[in-house]
């Protein structure tokens, strides 16, 4: 203790503080860095799985642009034309329709955890544009 009794030792201190401050947010920046990473490659798997899942014989002629946007900024879309789906990352100029959530509530309802419609009617999917062909996701996406 006889070292913050010298204006030396108190300066010592603070620089050591100041250190250590500035460890810790390099730190917290880092691990900030690497959630954000793991959330965006969960993310994209999650639309690469609804991929996965369309069902062609349930599109017939169907041709649409879903977009979704998640609260956390990501953004993807689903063209669907032709029997066939492409899923990209992004936003699409002209969307059929956007559904808008979290990517919790978009987790919940591509595992079949959670019901769309109820998802919807509970104001966790917020939809814009062509609102009834939201209605035919749990069809072209089955679980």
């Amino acid at each position: 203790m006889k070292l913050l009794k010298t204006a030396a030792g108190r300066q010592l201190v603070t620089g050591l503080a100041g250190i250590n401050r500035f460890k810790h947010r390099i730190s917290a920046s880092k691990a900030n860095k690497q959630i954000k990473e793991n959330s965006m490659s969960n993310i994209q798997s999650m639309f690469d799985t609804m991929a996965s899942r369309f069902d062609s014989a349930a599109a017939g002629d169907l041709d649409a642009i879903f977009q979704y946007k998640l609260d956390e900024g990501d953004a993807y879309y689903a063209t669907v034309s032709g029997g066939s789906c492409n899923v990209q990352q992004g936003e699409h100029d002209d969307p059929t329709v956007t559904l808008l959530m979290d990517s919790e509530t978009f987790q919940e309802v591509l595992e079949g955890e959670t019901d769309g419609m109820q998802a919807f009617m509970t104001g966790r999917i917020r939809a814009e544009g062509d609102i009834m062909l939201a209605t035919r996701l749990a069809t072209l996406f089955p679980v």
